[in-house]
């Protein structure tokens, strides 16, 4: 199951154990439960500390189950973790046997401390990049506190669940057996959702810190860069991010970051959270800014958190980012989840053999309608103008594939469902002036992207698109506050820009911290 590369490494891997483990598994005479038991076998004979057994009782099979020698199971993966969740594999096999996870000693407290029996599932694809994260989020809540279970589940392999309790996104969670969540979510997501007091006690003890010299509101390429170069210079730092990565963390593949051919955007994402806490800086994750009051008769600015904690820094460097442009049209936010989706990449596959519409002609738009025409029947591309916009290789790839259809001048109008999921879209013929409607399964959306910025109105001049307005030293339109990266006018957004733009606002905010100083 395993080539020899890969074991060489889990080898290695394995000899962390601190205490023995047992992989309990559940099988039945399919293919796939071969395909399970191939790699729990190779599994096992890579450590005497771990031990295989076949009699497992789950309801779900093929499955199997992870946990320390003589303890009832905790951690379940009903399909075969491998692609994306091979590391989830990993992690399990490691916190089962007692090496330590990765996180703050008062967040590991905080997950013992949960009081009650919380039993997950979560709904995953294999080629989805956001779902190991949730994933091995609930495992390492299995892992500390024995009130937890929790069990990954491949879309693709239990389609009747799927189907079943229409699933249309992933990751899906599930909690008791009621919907939990869908969507990324972070370990401290999940923590503050079961433990109800968690906000208060963290406003109240971001509310005590003292005045920073630099406060960078967002925790993306730019906020990384902007934290890393305040730092360097000496000065106090903090980061306020909703959640550091930004929309890195949506990012699959990426090929142009210079001097590194190919990553990840996950994998992106955590080195420059590690970069960043290479440095003192003080680090505010799953903080969401609300609103700004600029410096003024000598006080700092504050920016309010929606916790209601309060923040106050001598300058302040915006770098929101942008989240993926809606349709804004009757039925999208109905079916969000539903039926409509922003990531091929991710729910692709729970549309195999279906009918589905991408919108937008762009890069994303012809990359997403390339992929997907891989897995589902057919594919309706629709681009508002009169043209693709997307690359010319891009283009020509797009129409050579059998079961796509491109559709120009079309002006989405309304997504149709049956009070459950999508059932097709109306669209306008913007040359014809006809209504027309396609009849399909799923919509995924790719029109661009729309700035984290509707908290800043009446604050910083923005542009008519919303994006801050800057100068040529990201300073904005109020003494003392930049911005930097998507958030702003800085036109081509890409993530190598963005953090040269997070660099340069962040000695724009240094040199304005001495001018200012000499003043005074």
């Amino acid at each position: 199951m395993l080539d020899a590369n890969i074991k060489t490494q889990l080898k290695a891997y394995l000899e962390k154990l601190v205490q023995p483990i047992e992989l309990v598994a559940s099988l039945d005479d399919s293919a796939k439960a071969q395909e399970m038991r191939g790699l729990l076998v190779d599994i096992a004979e890579l450590s005497p500390k771990v031990t295989l057994r076949e009699n497992g009782t789950a309801a779900r099979r093929p499955s199997f189950a992870i946990a320390k020698a003589g303890e009832t199971p905790r951690i379940h993966f009903a399909g075969i973790p491998m692609g994306h969740e091979f590391t989830s594999l990993v992690l399990a096999l490691l916190q089962s046997g007692g090496h330590p996870p990765k996180i703050e000693a008062d967040v590991i407290e905080q997950i013992k401390g949960l009081d009650g029996q919380f039993s997950f599932e979560t709904f995953v694809s294999l080629s989805c990049h956001n779902c190991p994260d949730v994933v091995q989020a609930l495992n390492t809540l299995a892992v500390l506190n024995p009130g937890v279970e929790a069990v990954m589940i491949d879309g693709g392999m239990f389609q009747q669940e799927v189907e079943d309790r229409q699933i249309m996104g992933v990751p899906a969670v599930y909690l008791n057996g009621e919907l939990f969540g869908q969507g990324r979510m972070e370990l401290g997501e999940i923590i503050a959702k079961l433990d109800t007091g968690a906000a208060a006690r963290a406003a109240e003890k971001i509310a005590q810190k003292d005045v920073f010299d630099v406060l960078v509101v967002g925790g993306g390429p730019a906020g990384a860069a902007a934290a890393i170069y305040a730092a360097r210079k000496g000065i106090r730092t903090g980061v306020a991010a909703e959640r550091f990565g930004g929309q890195v963390l949506d990012t699959l593949g990426i090929e142009n970051f210079i001097s590194v051919k190919e990553t990840e955007g996950p994998k992106l994402a955590m080195a420059l959270e590690q970069h960043v806490r290479d440095y003192d800086v003080d680090i505010m994750n799953l903080q969401r800014a609300v609103g700004l009051k600029p410096a003024a008769d000598g006080k700092p600015a504050e920016v309010t958190l929606a916790n209601g904690a309060v923040l106050k820094s001598k300058t302040v460097i915006l770098s929101t980012g942008a989240r993926w442009r809606e349709m804004g049209v009757p039925g999208e936010a109905e079916y969000r989840t539903k039926g409509v989706a922003y990531c091929p990449h991710c729910d692709g596959p729970l549309f195999k053999g279906k009918r589905v519409a991408v919108i937008g002609g762009g890069n994303s738009g012809v990359e997403a309608a390339i992929d997907l025409a891989g897995i589902v029947a057919h594919v309706t591309l629709l681009e508002f103008g009169s043209e693709l916009r997307a690359d010319a290789v891009l283009q020509k790839k797009l129409h050579s594939l059998p079961n796509v259809t491109v559709i120009t001048q079309a002006q989405t109008t309304e997504v149709t469902g049956d009070g459950q999921k999508v059932n097709g879209l109306v669209y306008k013929d913007r040359a014809s002036g006809e209504t027309k409607k396609v009849e399909l399964e799923g919509i995924f959306v790719q029109i661009g992207l729309l700035p984290n910025t509707d908290w800043l109105k009446g604050t910083v001049e923005l542009s008519s698109r919303g994006e801050i307005i800057i100068d040529d030293k990201g300073q904005t339109t109020v003494p003392g506050v930049f911005a930097a990266g998507d958030c702003t006018t800085v036109p081509y957004k890409q993530i190598i820009i963005a953090m040269g733009e997070g660099a340069k606002a962040s000695l724009a905010a240094f040199d304005h911290l001495i001018r200012t100083s000499v003043t005074a």
